[in-house]
Parts: C-alpha cells; sequence; structure tokens
C-alpha cells in the first residue's frame, strides 16, 4: 500500500521556507501542506515550488481565506483563487469551502465550480465552513455524488459535543468519500486535545484512529494512495500556559509522533 505522509506549514511561519522544508525533509515527510493566500505573490509561489521540488517533497495546496459574507463576492473570489493555481502541480487540493450560512444551493455553485476546474479538489470537514457538521456534510455527500472530502473528524467531535457515536451512518457515508485524511485529534469541548500521547486522551485517540483505519482499509482495497497530513496546530488549537504564555507540548514534535504512529500503524 503507498501512504505519503504531509507536514503542514501551518505554525511554521517563523521558519524561512528553506529551513522548513530542510526540517520536513529531515523528519522523512512525504510533502508538504500549505495554505495559499489569496494575495499571495507568483514568486513567492514559484519559490515554495520550486524549494520542495529540488528536495524531492509533494505539495498539497488548502485552500483557506474566502471569507466574503456576500455570496456573489465569494463565488468570485474562490473561481480566482482556484484559476491562481492552475499552474502549479499538486497532488490535490484541499479546500475549506463556503460558509455555514449559505444556502445549500449557494455552497452547491462553489463545489461545481471546483469540480469544473480540471484539478483534483476535496472539501475539508472544518467549522465555519458548509462541512461544519457530519449530519450536514451527510446531506450534501448524498445530493453530489461527486463530492470527495478531506475528513478532519476533530471539528465534528467539537461541534456535536460527541466522539459522534450516534451518528454512525453519517460518518461511514463520509468515510466512503474521504481522499484524504487530516490526523488531529479532536475531544468533546475542543478541536484539538492537549497532547495525544497522555493517557487521559486514549479513548478520542482511538476513536479518531477506528475512523482512520476504515479510510485506510477503504483506499488500500481501491489500489488508491493514501496521503496523511498531521495537523496538529499552533495557539488557539493548542493550549497554553496562562502564567508563562508558552505551548504545554511542542507543536512539531506531536506531529512527528503522529506520522510515526501511523506509519508504523499501516506499513
Amino acid at each position: 500500500m503507498a501512504i505519503q505522509f504531509f507536514c503542514p506549514r501551518w505554525g511554521s511561519e517563523s521558519l524561512s521556507w528553506e529551513a522548513f522544508i530542510k526540517k520536513v525533509k529531515e523528519e522523512g515527510y512525504d510533502g508538504i501542506e500549505c495554505g495559499i493566500a489569496f494575495n499571495t505573490p507568483e514568486q513567492a509561489l514559484e519559490q515554495v515550488w520550486n524549494l520542495a521540488a529540488k528536495a524531492g517533497l509533494e505539495i498539497i495546496a488548502q485552500h483557506y481565506d474566502t471569507n466574503d459574507a456576500d455570496f456573489s463576492q465569494h463565488y468570485d473570489n474562490y473561481c480566482k483563487w482556484l484559476e491562481k493555481m492552475a499552474g502549479y502541480p499538486v497532488v490535490k487540493i484541499n479546500s475549506q469551502t463556503g460558509k455555514d450560512y449559505f444556502s445549500f444551493h449557494q455552497n452547491k455553485q462553489l463545489i461545481d465550480a471546483a469540480n469544473a476546474c480540471g484539478r483534483l479538489v476535496i472539501h475539508e470537514t472544518h467549522r465555519n465552513k458548509f462541512s461544519f457538521a457530519a449530519h450536514i456534510m451527510s446531506t450534501y455527500l448524498q445530493q453530489i455524488p461527486a463530492l470527495r472530502i478531506t475528513l478532519d473528524a476533530s471539528h465534528w467531535v467539537c461541534v456535536a459535543e460527541s466522539y459522534l457515536e450516534d451518528q454512525v451512518a453519517a460518518m461511514q457515508l463520509a468515510i466512503e468519500r474521504t481522499d484524504h485524511i487530516h490526523a488531529r485529534v479532536g475531544y468533546t469541548e475542543g478541536p484539538q486535545v492537549s497532547d495525544p500521547r497522555m493517557a487521559q486522551w486514549e479513548y478520542a485517540v482511538s476513536r479518531h484512529l477506528s475512523w482512520w483505519d476504515d479510510i485506510v482499509a477503504r483506499l488500500q482495497r481501491e489500489e488508491k494512495t493514501v496521503t496523511i497530513t498531521t495537523e496538529f496546530g499552533p495557539y488557539p488549537y493548542m493550549v497554553y500556559e496562562p502564567s508563562t504564555g508558552k505551548p504545554v507540548v511542542d507543536q512539531w514534535q506531536v506531529n512527528v509522533y503522529m506520522m510515526n504512529l501511523l506509519r508504523d500503524r499501516y506499513s
């Protein structure tokens, strides 16, 4: 089974791209997942793609910053972003798409635009987007057969204030349509546990692992490459000590831990 692990740029912005790419390569990742802002200059994009290519790293491009409340403007800017990425080689595009307050018809127009752009665009399950909850996403998946997703179940756990034990059918449908995994562990009151290595989070970790196991098994049956981004994030996802302002754990080390855990589990 082919499996690729991607390192998030999110949280490492203080490093130069050169230093970041070097560190990613040394840890044994296969690529990077990086958010591309709407106003990122072409010269900056070319630098990232050139550095990654020289290091032999793949890229997943992430859309995240189309936030216009006016739908017409939102739609136009989303399409412009998709056009902006047309010339850059990517494994896939991971899109935080639409808004939770847009209508089904409006969000579907954005999904249709992504499907028509000629690239593999998958839509991330994320709070504040059309995909913010498992039961909502189930409706979209049932009515849009071409819809493919990045499953970040941590958001759904947080939104539902449960580990989704009572939404088995919605989770199963999501698992069947997942083409990429964001391996972050959420809990019932937040999208990121403080440290997945701690015994207190064993149940949360096991619940997420069960979903990831099913996705990996399905992709293996379909003879597709499994792609996983270890996406534990910085503050405010990560808890900081109030007295010192320092993170309770090292984000980079937690993501490397998750990569090694999953590599051993699925190898």
